[in-house]
């Protein structure tokens, strides 16, 4: 049965588009993500990046993988309902974590993000994957845009950097990045307040509009993976790379860096 966050719509839903909207996911959790953020911010890790573009206004933080370092981080991941919701729409008997991602835009920030789709960018595929993104203050223009369907498509889209816009890698065997607003392409997208969730599977193609409002965009972003997820090689370094991981093709992410958290 579905969680009760969840409708049965939803998780078909989630297995048809690729994309699903849960509200109030981390309603009971927003302050602490919130303190989170800000202990992120103040002490940023060693991926952190300020998205710097000469010709865009404002401030685009991003950082990941820093949960064992910010206590608010594992906190929310242990006491909120992410883990079995997110077991329940990839149809998965397991929940395994991936990676956490802080997203914060200033005030003012012109540089949108770029649209793209995660699993390219990973050492892991497998049809059960989920993205969790939520936003830690009301958003309007700023929201995730998703083009539902997307991770259904035949060939992966090019991974490329967000700041310089280079490829990760050799681009023949990827499709260019679309422009899904020209080709009116199916976007779904939410106004959505603090703690809702935008649930989406790491093939889905999604970005996000600058932030032009007079408030912060902080959002808060959770990557899990089911049980058919397996490491694969890439032709050069991931994001997030994981130096030192010692796995190779084919096996199951390790657990005592990628825990198991449902069933807990």
């Amino acid at each position: 049965m579905p969680h009760p966050f969840i409708t049965q719509d939803q998780v078909d839903t989630y297995q048809r588009d690729g994309v699903v909207l849960i509200k109030g996911l981390f309603a009971d959790h927003v302050e602490t993500l919130r303190a989170g953020v800000a202990r992120n911010m103040s002490e940023p890790g060693p991926y952190a990046s300020n998205n710097d573009k000469p010709e865009e206004t404002g401030r685009f933080f991003d950082d990941y993988c820093n949960w064992q370092r910010i206590p608010e981080f594992e906190e929310v991941i242990n006491a909120s309902p992410v883990a079995e919701v997110g077991a329940t729409l990839m149809q998965s008997r397991t929940a395994q974590l991936f990676h956490d991602h802080v997203l914060v835009k200033e005030p003012g920030t012109s540089m949108a993000t770029p649209w793209h789709q995660d699993g390219p960018y990973y050492f892991v595929e497998g049809r059960q994957t989920v993205s969790f993104w939520s936003p830690l203050d009301p958003v309007t223009d700023a929201t995730l845009r998703c083009v539902a369907g997307s991770h259904k498509w035949e060939k992966p889209v090019l991974p490329t950097r967000w700041a310089k816009g280079d490829a990760f890698f050799d681009p023949a065997p990827y499709m260019p990045v679309p422009d899904p607003d020209a080709e009116a392409m199916d976007v779904r997208e939410w106004q959505m307040e603090p703690g809702d969730a935008v649930a989406f599977n790491y093939g889905i193609l999604h970005g996000a509009r600058g932030n032009t409002a007079n408030a912060r965009r902080r959002a808060f972003s959770l990557r899990l993976v089911g049980d058919d997820a397996r490491y694969v090689e890439r032709p050069g370094p991931t994001s997030p790379p994981f130096p030192g991981h010692g796995m190779k093709a084919g096996d199951r992410l390790r657990e005592d860096w990628f825990p198991v958290i449902w069933p807990g």
